[in-house]
């Protein structure tokens, strides 16, 4: 049986980018990192959203739970999982915190948010950018540098956030 490759190179974030990897809405959102692509450190899932009418890509079982959450809230309207944060933006964050940029073998990462939700609330449509993560991984100094990139990517790009 040949070995799946899971690293990432500039080749491979081209052609994702070409698959229209994280971009849509609803039933035509693509996430950016599928079950397929990353090598596995536990229970991966795939479900079928009632909220958005597609299958969810999601790398673990607090994701899991996380999704439930959203996708049974009566003000959640859409929910996109492993979206993409634009590399420029994250690379620039980074250099300003003078930590590394996440980075596979051959290249600097796309870095992901693990959900991206849209609500309905007081009449408005809001975007909630949440991570997810096991409370065993937050007292790594690397996990808290990568949260750290991203809550500065979110709070920067605030005003326009959604791309897709």
């Amino acid at each position: 049986m040949a070995r799946r490759r899971y690293a990432f190179d500039e080749g491979k974030i081209a052609r994702f980018q070409k698959e229209g990897r994280g971009r849509g809405r609803g039933t035509s959102y693509k996430p950016w990192l599928t079950i397929q692509d990353v090598a596995s450190h536990g229970r991966s899932h795939r479900i079928a959203g009632i909220k958005t009418g597609r299958v969810h890509h999601l790398l673990s079982d607090i994701e899991r739970d996380a999704f439930y959450q959203f996708d049974w809230a009566d003000t959640v309207t859409d929910i996109r999982e492993q979206y993409p944060l634009d590399r420029e933006y994250t690379r620039r964050i980074a250099a300003d915190l003078d930590i590394k940029h996440p980075r596979d073998a051959a290249t600097e990462i796309v870095m992901t948010t693990d959900f991206l939700v849209d609500i309905a609330y007081e009449g408005k449509l809001r975007q909630l950018a949440r991570a997810v993560k096991p409370a065993s991984e937050l007292e790594k100094p690397r996990v808290i540098d990568k949260l750290e990139i991203e809550r500065r990517y979110w709070v920067l790009n605030r005003p326009g956030y959604c791309r897709g």
